[in-house]
């Protein structure tokens, strides 16, 4: 992704302390990186930035909701995301990133380019398992659905209680010996 000014933040105007910024996150920020995993999306994005004398601090909040498919009905819903990220940005003699937490600027910069870091932040708060609420409170009736419940496993129930039936009657002897201690 090429630099955006948008997500631009010129440090080296401001003055000591906290700085607080507010982005607005849609669909539009994701195709731009080339991320079409959403159908819609809708974030807020809070950032404060602490200036110090050697080092900046940056605390990134979000909040908001993405549109997904469910894995297991294809229905799409809304998601509710919300996660934190704390990133220390230091100067030194060369860029580095390496680490998650701390970055590396070189000592000429004077701004810093957050939009990778709101990105991973997003992305990375997205459950592996994206599942319908409607299908944790049963609220929802889906072709799919009725499917699954058709074809679950019922006989195995049925089974296990047979086989409980079948047991030797040596075996209850023997347990009686366990219980009888």
């Amino acid at each position: 992704m090429s630099k955006t000014n948008k997500y631009l933040i010129p440090f080296s105007g401001l003055k000591l302390g906290k700085h607080h910024f507010e982005y607005q996150i849609s669909n539009a920020f994701f195709e731009n990186l080339d991320y079409h995993e959403f159908q819609n999306s809708d974030i807020k994005v809070n950032v404060i930035l602490e200036k110090k004398s050697t080092l900046l601090e940056l605390s990134f909040k979000h909040k908001g909701t993405i549109n997904v498919p469910c894995d297991l009905t294809s229905e799409d819903f809304d998601l509710p995301l919300k996660s934190k990220m704390k990133l220390i940005v230091s100067f030194g003699d060369e860029y580095n990133n390496d680490n998650e937490e701390l970055l590396i600027l070189p000592h000429g910069e004077f701004e810093i380019d957050i939009a990778q870091y709101i990105y991973e932040m997003i992305v990375l708060s997205v459950p592996l398992r994206r599942v319908h609420p409607g299908i944790k409170d049963g609220s929802l009736d889906t072709e799919s659905l009725r499917k699954l419940n058709e074809l679950s496993l019922k006989e195995i129930k049925t089974e296990h209680n047979k086989e409980q039936e079948n047991i030797d009657p040596r075996w209850d002897k023997l347990k009686q010996l366990l219980t009888d201690k």
